[in-house]
């Protein structure tokens, strides 16, 4: 009777969940080519292929599908054993504020981290805006908050650069003597101030032609063809496309993604072991983001 090497397993779910080989090595502390070998050992374990490789991309099998469910059952099982048979095991609640774009993209990777490795501890989400975020933070209505500013704010615990980006319609062309159309968030939104300022830098007469409040309602707009966006790269939904500088859009600046809270360590276990998660998972979302 063969046992399934849970080391293998939780490999598996590195690769899912980053979608690269290269970044599932930095999650699990491996080389990319022991990553490659231990999904290797695995399929000659299941006897089925797990992949498929289709140019740069790797997409599961019908078995490798199967498989990472059951992986995800057995590994927070395997998790959730260990913490309750520790005398150290982590419990509490911890608050979490992130913008609508890290909600739909990173921050299932963070909670699925988390969960396994802290069952008994409680992670509350709240979405919101970056500027309402770090008021919130202030106030101690957030324990930890992931934001997105022009600058590093003065609470970060960890940053990164990452691109703006055009989004729209893959049938867009920017037409001569029609101002450009916006999709965009009401103000205060720095992705709007920065395709604004970008615009006029360029002589470019714009519009706002469509005002949202939540980020499906601002896709929704933008694939009916009511205006472009200005987002991050990991944001573009199906059907979108990232729109480059042959379009006749011009150069947007890159912005900082920010994890800020409390200074070095807390008082709150729970606290620090979130923390650590999101840096983690961060640094591997950013990376395959640039």
């Amino acid at each position: 009777m063969q046992t399934l090497d849970l080391a293998l397993l939780r490999t598996l779910l590195a690769a899912v969940e980053s979608g690269s080989f290269a970044a599932a090595a930095r999650m699990v502390g491996r080389s990319e080519s022991a990553v490659s070998l231990q999904l290797k050992r695995l399929e000659e374990q299941i006897g089925e292929p797990l992949f498929v490789r289709a140019g740069k991309q790797m997409t599961l099998t019908g078995a490798g599908a199967r498989l990472v469910e059951y992986a995800r059952r057995l590994l927070d099982l395997n998790d959730e054993a260990l913490s309750a048979m520790s005398e150290n095991a982590i419990d509490g609640t911890v608050t979490l504020g992130v913008p609508h774009d890290v909600a739909e993209t990173w921050l299932p990777a963070v909670i699925a981290g988390f969960r396994r490795s802290h069952p008994s501890a409680t992670l509350k989400v709240i979405e919101g805006r970056s500027a309402v975020l770090l008021s919130r933070l202030a106030d101690h209505q957030l324990d930890l908050a992931v934001v997105f500013s022009a600058g590093t704010p003065a609470n970060a615990l960890w940053s990164a650069n990452l691109p703006m980006v055009w989004i729209g319609r893959n049938d867009f062309n920017l037409k001569k003597n029609e101002p450009l159309q916006l999709a965009a968030f009401d103000p205060p939104c720095f992705f709007r101030a920065a395709a604004i300022a970008s615009l006029e830098g360029a002589d470019i007469d714009w519009s706002i032609g469509h005002a949202s409040n939540t980020l499906p309602d601002l896709w929704s707009a933008v694939n009916l063809g009511l205006g472009v966006a200005v987002r991050t790269p990991a944001a573009v939904p199906p059907g979108l496309a990232v729109l480059d500088s042959q379009r006749g859009l011009p150069d947007l600046p890159p912005f900082h993604v920010s994890l800020c809270g409390p200074p070095i360590e807390t008082k709150r276990t729970v606290v620090d072991c979130l923390r650590a998660i999101l840096e983690e998972c961060l640094a591997v979302s950013v990376h395959a983001a640039t």
